[in-house]
């Protein structure tokens, strides 16, 4: 490790998003430990990095972050870490919840849970002695609205969004920065592995992982709390349904995840039309608020350029902006 380059951890960096994150900190010119629990598809993500980014050094570490034992080997494993990329997950969906498998949910809240409240815990405390730092969170839009038919999944990582933005306000004065990445669906192995090829979403066209993740280093870099992944649909549905109330957002999600054959009783209540009218009137109403959202953030940019800097001055990695 060079003493004048920052070192990046990804978890869950053996693909999609994470093997994304962190070939780009790579090319950007920083030190990367990827972590993931298949040894050979970790193996052969930093191969492929390290033909791109000879430069730097390329780890690896091989741990089932949904145990303590996986967690302390990889803090034990990882030495000093300037970024923390909390990206390992996984779901779980494909039937209704008396249908879905319970250990596969228990380790699911394992993983997303548990598993990143742990290594957090570990890495805030090394930053925090150093008085500086940077963490990004992966949640994912289902966490801002309840998940029929992936209940258990929304729920993990509407409490990854929660724990992130209560970080954020609480270590700030540490000059420990926080961000949130919420993408929507994008083209990983995510919805095989949790058996939803069979639903709306599964079978949508998808994000590109390189562009989720280019976002989310703006943002990370930029020290913003959160970011949501993908292209302009995503954003302006997603902040279209932030409008509506629980009830409407679960219909909303459920014509997203409920298997196309699904032979279940009742359909949840709204309709496909009524679902998209409520999308049209929120997309007009998070158009009709962005200029005033703007000129807020203006404003609070303008009073924290007041405030003294935190103490986090890496390289500013991934400047360009989809």
């Amino acid at each position: 490790m060079a003493e004048d380059r920052p070192r990046v951890l990804v978890t869950g960096g053996s693909s999609g998003i994470g093997f994304e994150l962190a070939r780009q900190f790579a090319e950007a010119g920083h030190d990367v430990l990827i972590a993931a629990q298949d040894v050979d598809k970790l193996e052969q993500a930093a191969e492929l990095i390290r033909e791109r980014a000879p430069e730097v050094e390329i780890d690896t570490v091989a741990a089932d972050l949904a145990t303590e034992q996986g967690v302390f080997e990889l803090h034990r494993a990882a030495g000093r870490i300037d970024i923390l990329c909390a990206n390992a997950g996984v779901g779980s969906g494909g039937g209704d919840f008396t249908e879905t498998d319970l250990q596969k949910e228990l380790e699911l809240i394992d993983l997303n849970v548990r598993g990143q409240v742990h290594l957090a815990k570990l890495v805030v405390k090394d930053m925090a002695e150093r008085g500086e730092g940077r963490i990004l969170f992966t949640s994912s839009i289902a966490g801002i609205m309840p998940g029929p038919f992936e209940a258990v999944y929304a729920a993990s990582k509407a409490f990854v969004r929660s724990f992130g933005e209560g970080l954020r306000n609480e270590l700030a004065p540490k000059g420990i920065g926080v961000t949130v990445l919420m993408p929507g669906p994008t083209e990983t192995d995510f919805f095989h592995r949790a058996g939803m090829d069979n639903t709306p979403a599964g079978q949508m066209e998808k994000d590109d992982p390189e562009l989720v993740a280019r976002q989310a280093i703006d943002a990370l870099m930029a020290d913003k709390h959160a970011v949501i992944g993908g292209g302009l649909k995503n954003k302006l549905e997603t902040s279209a349904i932030r409008l509506f109330p629980d009830p409407v957002k679960a219909q909303a999600h459920r014509s997203q995840t409920q298997p196309v054959d699904y032979e279940g009783e009742g359909k949840g209540g709204l309709g496909p039309a009524a679902i998209g009218g409520l999308f049209f009137v929120g997309a007009l109403a998070a158009a009709g608020t962005a200029v005033w959202l703007q000129n807020r953030q203006e404003e609070a940019d303008g009073r924290d350029r007041r405030r003294p800097e935190a103490k986090a001055d890496f390289e500013v990695a991934g400047q360009s902006q989809s």
